[in-house]
This record gives structure tokens, C-alpha cells and sequence, in this order.
């Protein structure tokens, strides 16, 4: 079981989680008020969140899938463990 065929859904995967928490912390204090201000701010932020979950998910599958791995397991495990991490 090699990890140099999964590496590039590993990547992706990271990439889009930390979009993800990009997303997340435009509605965090600090900057709250500015992304509540804008109407439009707000929306592309909740959407950019919606988006890079979705792509975490699928890049977990298909790393999932290259390690020859249960996809739907790991899937649903990411998704489960996401508000405890």
C-alpha cells in the first residue's frame, strides 16, 4: 500500500480544509462586524465554506479510494469527526 498515489488527494484535501477554515473565521470576533456589514461578504464566505467542505469530502474519497480504503467510511468519518477537530 503506497501513500505516493494518494499524495496529491491528501494535498487537495488539506488545501480545501484550509479554505475551509479560512471561511469559518471571517465569521470569528475579530472580523464579524466587517463580514456581517456586507451582505454580499457574508454570502461569498458561506458559500466558500459550503464549497471547500464539499471538496474535502470528495478529495478524503478519492485518497480513500488510491490507499484502497473504504471511500464511503472515510467519508462519513471526515464529516463526523470535522466539528471535534
Amino acid at each position: 500500500m503506497s501513500l505516493e498515489r494518494a499524495q496529491p488527494a491528501i494535498a487537495g484535501a488539506a488545501v480545501s480544509l484550509i479554505a475551509f477554515g479560512a471561511g469559518v473565521a471571517a465569521f470569528m470576533p475579530p472580523w464579524n462586524a466587517h463580514t456581517l456589514a456586507s451582505p454580499l461578504l457574508a454570502t461569498l464566505a458561506g458559500i466558500a465554506i459550503a464549497v471547500a467542505l464539499l471538496l474535502h469530502l470528495i478529495f478524503v474519497g478519492i485518497a480513500a479510494r488510491r490507499v484502497q480504503r473504504n471511500p464511503t467510511m472515510w467519508v462519513v468519518l471526515a464529516l463526523l469527526a470535522l466539528p471535534i477537530g
